[in-house]
């Protein structure tokens, strides 16, 4: 058996049980139970070769860069049923706002954006007691975040924050937390506000070049029918790492990086969706908005894991899935990733999952690419000792679907190189998952490797999205731990440990997407 480790999906503290076989994730069967500190929140006190973007050919006129995050201090705000205070220390600007202790107290501040379009709050915050002092955020009158959890930090010195994506119109907007319960609000020392990406040129984004995406065959091809291969990142969970998605990031994806594609991961249990789906499913809204605005295709990823049953989550599957169908199914830069690592379980049980689920999606969205995942944590069955076989001789009864495979170099060698050069000459294959580690994310980079499998993809167009755009403490994290809770920087390669400059350089070599 393998020896348990830690599995790069969870933060240090969770681990990951033994197994009886190499398994193909790099977050496969973890237990949920928490140990330690909690997952994903940190304790804050206040991310290769330059190629050049080729779309159709010609250069890319770099888009005008973003304006800086603007702190709004609390002090400065309306304050409703709270004190301006200044007696503990570690505050910016020359104070805080000590809510009163009961529901209903609130902050509010006047926020002016350049332009409407995607932003992301950061709240900082403290909470010396134990208990939690949740507060709704609502932007314009609207709540955008429903009994956000604002836990105790330790004391009333010990600074955190917390952050959420929304979108702001153009001109005077109002932001406000207000208080859910008898406690009030926790010590609110500022609102720093990451506003709207200025919009890239027309026409030149990946999204804008290749439009709507469609199963031809056994590609993926864009509007004008041609086989594109598209590149990019899949986030780690949102749950978790949210702070690494931000205005900043993701410009530096869209514009430095040159990606592609954002892979939006939405654990399903985890403390993911199963706990508040209004919160995760708004915030995959923000994501898929942002990453809109950047002209960035988007796989909408059910990360479904453990249990590795994807019946076991078909009837939240079809919930959070058709609200975003239908919010965003006119949308032309989408992809739907159903079930992201099945395990377990044959894969006639994902083809019946999979053939209940996409009619539900399909009566808000006709035309969106579907992404299937197969079986052994999406190996084809390889990581069970199967092969595409099982899915070449009974493929799911639906159309425009194309199905999934992941890998991690260090661990899955040629027979999994072989399986997936096997499976794209007879399916439409999408590499929604993989990293130059071994099947844990973690360890020693296989750089020689991985690159034997980008040149496999390259030379049979198949699509890739690299694991993962965050600072988790692992090597398959692209960023250096510590550069999300510091809000960067972003560009370049100063901030990434060597399996993000490696993977940088590579997404950064687009594909020449053929429009003739």
């Amino acid at each position: 058996m393998a020896p348990a480790s830690p599995s790069p999906g969870l933060p240090q503290g969770l681990v990951r049980r033994s197994v009886e076989t190499p398994m193909t994730s790099a977050r496969s069967a973890r237990l949920r139970t928490r140990t330690g500190r909690r997952p994903g929140v940190r304790r804050l006190a206040a991310a290769g070769t330059a190629l050049g973007a080729l779309l159709l050919g010609l250069a890319v006129t770099p888009p005008t860069a973003t304006a800086a995050p603007v702190t709004h201090e609390a002090e400065a705000a309306t304050v409703s049923r709270g004190a301006v205070e200044s007696n503990h220390t570690g505050f910016t600007g020359t104070g805080f706002v000590n809510y009163d202790n009961t529901s209903g107290s609130y902050v509010q501040w006047n926020v002016n954006a350049d332009q409407a379009g995607p932003a992301t709050l950061t709240l900082r915050y403290a909470n010396g007691t134990t208990t939690d002092r949740p507060m709704d955020i609502a932007v314009n009158g609207t709540v955008v975040a429903s009994g956000r959890s604002f836990a105790g930090t330790g004391a009333w010195t010990s600074w955190a924050t917390t952050t959420l994506t929304t979108t702001l119109k153009a001109g005077a907007n109002t932001i406000r937390a207000t208080a859910t319960t008898a406690n009030g609000g926790p010590n609110v020392d500022h609102l720093k506000v990451d506003g709207a990406t200025t919009q890239p040129p027309a026409g030149t984004t990946p999204a804008a070049v290749n439009g709507q995406l469609k199963v031809c065959g056994t590609k993926l091809c864009n509007t004008h029918g041609k086989p594109i291969q598209l590149r990019g990142m899949s986030s780690h969970g949102t749950q978790w790492y949210s702070q690494c998605l931000t205005g900043g990031s993701l410009d530096a994806l869209a514009k430095d990086w040159n990606a592609d594609v954002l892979r939006v991961s939405t654990y399903v249990q985890e403390e993911g969706y199963e706990t508040d789906p209004r919160k995760y499913t708004d915030l995959a809204h923000s994501l898929i908005e942002q990453a809109t605005a950047r002209g960035l295709y988007v796989i909408v990823d059910w990360h479904m894991l453990d249990p590795g049953d994807p019946h076991y989550n078909l009837a939240r599957a079809k919930t959070f899935f058709t609200e975003i169908a239908q919010r965003h199914g006119a949308k032309t830069n989408l992809l739907y990733e159903i079930a992201n690592e099945p395990n377990g379980v044959a894969w006639s049980r994902i083809k019946s999952y999979a053939e209940q689920l996409i009619p539900v999606i399909r009566a808000k969205d006709a035309e969106t690419p579907i992404l299937v995942g197969t079986r052994a944590w999406s190996s084809f069955g390889v990581s069970d000792g199967a092969d595409e076989s099982e899915v070449v001789s009974n493929p799911v009864n639906a159309a425009n679907i194309m199905y999934t495979f992941h890998f991690y170099a260090f661990s899955h060698r040629d027979e999994y190189l072989n399986t997936l050069s096997r499976a794209a000459d007879r399916l439409p294959v999408f590499v929604t998952e993989f990293g130059t580690q071994n099947y844990a994310g973690e360890g020693g980079n296989d750089f020689a490797m991985s690159q034997r499998f980008l040149d496999l993809m390259a030379a049979k167009k198949i699509s890739w999205v690299n694991w993962n755009f965050s600072d988790d403490e692992r090597s398959g994290a692209v960023f250096k731990t510590g550069t999300c809770a510091s809000g960067g920087p972003w560009a370049g390669t100063g901030s990434l440990k060597p399996a993000g400059v490696w993977i940088r350089d590579r997404v950064r070599t687009a594909d020449d997407f053929p429009t003739s």
